[in-house]
């Protein structure tokens, strides 16, 4: 039998204590973004719809005054559903083409 005392500064205690505070890490990470669903649909905030479409909070509400965007409001607070922003950029989506007398890329 080995008697080898095993340490903090041992290889596999440091490999093991790193693998758990990344799984810490990501747990608080979905525990501080992840939202329960309602009726089986996601919610944003006009200011997560901005940052994740990568325009501006005034843009979006050009989006809502044109009709372009579904949205809630209660009382001052705007929402939008996931699925509605999926559709959207669905809608909006065109397929790449290629000039046949340009040449390809």
């Amino acid at each position: 039998m080995n008697n080898e005392l095993i340490t903090k500064n041992n290889e596999q205690v440091t490999h093991f204590m790193k693998s758990l505070e990344r799984m810490t890490e990501g747990i608080e990470h979905l525990a501080t973004n992840s939202r329960p669903l309602l009726n089986g649909e996601h919610y944003l905030t006009d200011k997560e719809v901005s940052a994740r479409l990568k325009v501006s909070r005034r843009t979006l509400q050009d989006y809502r005054n044109e009709g372009r965007l579904p949205y809630i409001q209660l009382g001052g607070k705007i929402l939008y559903r996931e699925s509605d922003i999926e559709r959207m950029l669905e809608v909006g989506y065109r397929e790449a083409f290629r000039l046949k007398d340009k040449g390809a890329f």
